[in-house]
């Protein structure tokens, strides 16, 4: 049997593969790992169902910030030039399967759906980091760190809005808030370029416009 970080894919294998991971990442289908989802270690809490909802729209937030990022990793590992930029770029979006996973089933836990826009999302996502890519491998890893570091922040704010007796949603967060920082600065160790101050506020506009609408839809 081939070893598969021997082959040397060409264009056509990174696009299949990146459909693939597109088709499975929308249907709510990811590759995860085998690391056990956070939440498995905690009870269930006693939540209204005014809290129920609010969990649900914290987590859909968060599932949909994992598919935006499944699609910015895609679209940069597309066009990324140095092949162990490309490798770090497929890592780290195998750990962000697992945050798709355990998101997924807190939001079907609370009696709710994933956003609908999710597609829409993906596919702007995966364009942004396809550009990104073809700027240069330092550019392409300047847009994780900061991608990065503005999801931490979220994450840290909806860690302090979750009610207090909801240990299962604070687990899931706290881990993809911890894996969120060392793939920041894994990007900043391989040598990420500081975006402009523009783009950063572009991004961040961005990523409010997500936040407010995947809350509700």
């Amino acid at each position: 049997m081939m070893n598969n970080s021997a082959r040397q894919f060409d264009a056509v294998d990174k696009i299949v593969s990146a459909l693939d991971v597109g088709m499975r990442t929308l249907l709510n289908n990811p590759a995860i790992t085998e690391r056990a989802d956070p939440a498995s270690t905690h009870n269930e809490a006693e939540l209204s169902e005014a809290e129920k909802k609010h969990v649900a729209g914290l987590m859909r937030i968060n599932h949909c910030g994992e598919v935006c990022a499944q699609g910015l990793y895609q679209g940069q590992a597309l066009t990324a030039r140095l092949p162990e930029v490309r490798d770090k770029m497929e890592q780290a979006a195998a750990e962000e399967n697992d945050h798709l996973a355990w998101t997924a089933n807190r939001v079907s836990q609370m009696d709710s759906h994933l956003s609908l826009l999710n597609p829409l999302f993906y596919l702007g996502s995966v364009a942004i980091g396809a550009a990104a890519g073809l700027a240069g491998d330092k550019w392409s890893l300047g847009f994780v760190a900061e991608t990065e570091q503005q999801v931490v922040k979220h994450l840290e704010s909806h860690l302090d809005k979750l009610p207090e007796q909801d240990q299962k949603s604070r687990a899931i967060l706290q881990v993809m808030r911890d894996d969120e920082l060392s793939h920041a600065t894994t990007a900043i160790e391989h040598g990420a370029s500081e975006l402009p101050t523009p783009v950063r506020s572009i991004m961040n506009l961005t990523s409010k416009l997500m936040t407010k609408t995947t809350y509700w839809i």
